[in-house]
């Protein structure tokens, strides 16, 4: 069955403890066209994206949202805060590579927006 970007969003982050291989190939492939949204998968290694937003604040609110999903995830992005943006990237630091828990909490993030 396939899923979709909120049956991602649906799911909690699960806490990697190494020894698993990084997503590759089709399975990769799969967890990027379910995530869509803008997200990039760069170099099959981690995920980014860029949110615009009107002014400081709105862009400082998101990431403060972001940032207490990540800890209630316990799964933590690398984020950059600027006038009106936001760059988010995510991966799984024990296998440095992408995991499911990153596309669950790429999906979890973009229901940060409109929170």
């Amino acid at each position: 069955m396939e899923e979709t970007m909120s049956e991602l969003a649906s799911k909690q982050c699960v806490p990697c403890r190494g020894g698993v291989p990084p997503l590759t190939g089709d399975e990769l492939a799969t967890y990027q066209q379910q995530l869509g949204g803008g997200w990039q998968a760069v170099n099959g290694h981690h995920l980014e994206k860029e949110y615009r937003f009107d002014d400081f604040r709105q862009a400082l609110d998101f990431t403060i949202r972001v940032g207490e999903m990540a800890e209630e995830q316990d799964h933590h992005p690398d984020i950059v805060l600027t006038w009106g943006l936001v760059k988010v990237t995510i991966w799984t630091h024990k296998i440095d590579g992408l995991t499911e828990s990153d596309f669950v909490f790429a999906a979890k993030a973009d229901q940060c927006v409109s929170a």
